[in-house]
């Protein structure tokens, strides 16, 4: 991560990650696909299942960047006990963050429903997804936690494998569970949970065998382990404000799902299909995101600042390209993209202009998502919590009431691109202030 050539080394290190969460995204949308088949209430469920599915990902993911950065910098630091502690108290974090969701699985899933609907089909179809998702979520913990201790000694050809694995197995087991296939029942919105979770299951797995074999940089030895409290500060202080900022977009996501409810529950599944269709765009910048990250904190801990500006300029570039891609997309195809999910003709109604003028925030959030790996990676990654905070809770929420009041669902959607004006805005204004204060001092 020193010496390579930056555009090498930004694909060696982001394109397996990209690769894998374009996986991940497609078995997202398959699955959203095959439970349309079911109902449109079916759909909404899922949907609705959104915010917290997020926050479990927020937490995990969270967790784990701040893991993968200090980790990364211990390796750049030559550190090599530190980096041992580091991956052991990381897990240790995981299995507290389960305990977490396992509670929310058992105890909360009906309310959190019944607060955003009173249809009871859509509860019904919700409690039984969302059960069995945090029940048994030790799965995606398990998995986000090894895959980033692989892309943190630059193995993220085999973070590749995990991913890639555990969509193969949910996009097979998808159709066989939820219609019932070589003879078993069908399970319908309750299959298409099983088979989130055992494809899951599978990549946390393959995770632990190939850091355990392919991963000597990495030694865990788990017996006898007491947390260390220091090391636990250090993973949150990069984490939190991680956690923060992913967990403001199951704030926003609720917050909108109880606005477009007020219209229609089938404005909430064309939210649904929305955020399962974007994750296509937004995922490979994300492996981006996660492949720059220890290349950036690689080349700080070793006082490289040459190799840190390049690779932000590098970085920033390939992410709003890839949004090029997405905002044509969704500006053409937008009728050809919502009838993957047996749209009905008010739900194109709804959607098209949905998809077309939320699409116009893209390029502005491919930027601001390469910058956010700068803040994470240089130890600012409260610089993103803000941003977050700023563009989903205090303009895009309040923006998308204020529109809705107006009676038109059409105009609520104008509230995703002036969000992001913000946000781009914000960005700048940090960016100049930590080549200031760090970068321009390496």
């Amino acid at each position: 991560m020193g010496v390579m050539p930056i555009d090498k080394l930004i694909m060696s290190m982001s394109l397996p990650i990209m690769i894998s969460m374009l996986v991940q995204a497609l078995y997202n949308i398959v699955d959203s696909v095959f439970v349309s088949k079911i109902s449109e209430n079916a759909l909404t469920a899922v949907s609705m299942a959104f915010p917290i599915q997020n926050l479990m990902i927020a937490v995990g993911a969270g967790t784990a960047v701040g893991m993968n950065a200090l980790l990364a910098r211990s390796l750049g630091q030559k550190d090599y006990d530190k980096v041992n502690k580091v991956a052991e108290n990381a897990i240790f974090l995981a299995i507290l963050s389960y305990l977490l969701f396992l509670i929310i699985g058992l105890f909360f899933v009906e309310a959190f429903y019944l607060s955003q609907t009173d249809i009871e089909e859509i509860v019904v179809y919700g409690k039984e997804y969302m059960t069995i998702c945090c029940c048994m979520s030790f799965g995606i913990f398990t998995q986000l936690m090894f895959e980033r201790m692989l892309q943190a000694t630059g193995k993220t050809i085999y973070s590749m494998y995990t991913q890639g694995i555990g969509a193969v197995v949910n996009i097979i087991l998808d159709p066989i569970l939820i219609f019932g296939v070589f003879g078993l029942p069908a399970m319908g919105v309750t299959g298409a949970a099983v088979a989130t979770v055992i494809g899951q299951i599978v990549a946390g797995v393959m995770g632990v065998y190939l850091n355990h074999t392919k991963n000597p940089e990495v030694k865990i030895q788990m017996k006898g382990f007491r947390p260390a409290k220091d090391i636990i500060i250090q993973i949150y202080e990069i984490g939190i404000p991680s956690i923060i900022m992913q967990a403001i977009g199951s704030v926003m996501n609720y917050g909108m799902n109880r606005i477009l409810i007020s219209f229609t529950s089938t404005a909430t599944a064309v939210f649904g299909a929305y955020f399962k269709l974007q994750s296509f765009i937004f995922m490979p910048v994300f492996g981006l995101n996660n492949g720059v990250i220890p290349i950036l904190a690689y080349n700080y801990g070793a006082a490289k600042r040459e190799r840190v500006i390049k690779t932000i300029k590098h970085s920033i570039v390939y992410a709003v390209s890839i949004m090029v891609i997405g905002l044509l997309a969704f500006q053409i195809f937008p009728k050809t993209l919502l009838l993957m999910f047996e749209a009905s003709e008010m739900m194109l109604a709804i959607g098209i202009p949905a998809l077309r003028r939320i699409s116009l925030s893209f390029l502005l959030a491919g930027f601001c998502i390469a910058c956010s790996s700068v803040f994470q990676a240089l130890g600012k990654a409260v610089y993103s919590m803000l941003i977050s905070v700023a563009r989903q809770l205090i303009v895009l929420l309040p923006v998308a009431y204020g529109l809705a009041q107006l009676g038109n669902v059409e105009l609520v959607w104008w509230a995703f691109p002036i969000a992001e004006m913000i946000s781009f805005v914000m960005t700048i204004f940090f960016m100049i202030r930590i080549y200031r204060k760090i970068i321009s001092q390496i």
